[in-house]
């Protein structure tokens, strides 16, 4: 497989192909999954939640995720490396540019920041210092106080009008890909059309551009429950390494998500 870049997965989306992403942590899965031709690695604050056992992300600091994606970068070669940034680290600009700049010297190839119009300036200033960012629309965990707990967004009108209006924004202002979180499927099919980056779902439909989801809930090994979007893929290889690929598989056929992953008005 040759390397991954923005551009491969901008052609990827231009040519109709899926793009598979999942998240990793350290250099071993890292290299496994990078073997099998996942398109993508996040380093996700999810760490908080499935490696350090916090009930949600924002416990997580700039410096495990410096940590973990130096671990994944380790283990490595042709797949592009995503890190998030967490909670409160791009408040402002001033404080995204130095914590971008800790994640890309660590090893990430991009970085990922949930949010809407609010973080344009932001996108743009790193943008034109040299680092490409990741956009994060829908169920944006970070915001999970806000919202009351881990629930679907979207379903109302005017909320689902904002979100695409704000994918554009992103895109806008550079945004080179762009997640979508558990949002209804009909939100993600209209947010993928709406703009020409890519769009990577998770419990977001089979019409955006790719999927990611958390390895622990791809290998069924999630400590809390499995969540409606995800599928344990291990239980049908019994093999890792096998299960990531038949992930890859099923999502670059349509057959990943199913009817039975996916949220509805």
């Amino acid at each position: 497989m040759a390397k991954i870049t923005t551009s491969t997965l901008l052609k990827m989306k231009q040519q109709g192909e899926k793009i598979s992403t999942i998240t990793a942590y350290d250099a071993s899965f890292a290299k496994l999954f990078d073997q099998a031709g996942i398109h993508a690695i996040l380093i996700g604050d999810s760490l908080g939640m499935v490696l350090q056992g916090q009930d949600d992300t924002l416990p997580v600091d700039i410096d495990h995720m410096a940590y973990h994606t130096q671990s994944v970068k380790r283990g490595v070669t042709d797949t592009l490396i995503i890190s998030d940034m967490p909670f409160m680290t791009y408040a402002t600009k001033e404080q995204a540019f130095t914590n971008a700049a800790k994640l890309m010297q660590a090893g990430a190839s991009m970085v990922k920041m949930e949010g809407g119009e609010w973080l344009v300036d932001t996108i743009k200033g790193l943008v034109e210092r040299g680092i490409p960012v990741c956009a994060h629309l829908g169920l944006t965990p970070q915001s999970v106080n806000v919202f009351g707990g881990f629930k679907v967004q979207g379903r109302e009108k005017s909320q689902a009008d904002k979100m695409i209006a704000d994918a554009k924004l992103l895109e806008a202002a550079g945004a080179q890909l762009l997640v979508l979180e558990c949002i209804p499927c009909d939100l993600g099919k209209a947010i993928s059309a709406a703009v020409s980056i890519p769009t990577i779902g998770i419990g977001a439909g089979k019409d955006t551009d790719g999927q990611i989801l958390v390895m622990h809930d791809a290998l069924g090994i999630s400590c809390s429950y499995m969540p409606k979007f995800s599928r344990n893929f291990l239980i049908d290889t019994g093999d890792i390494k096998k299960a990531i690929e038949l992930y890859i598989s099923e999502v670059s056929d349509g057959n990943f998500p199913g009817d039975e992953h996916i949220f509805v008005k």
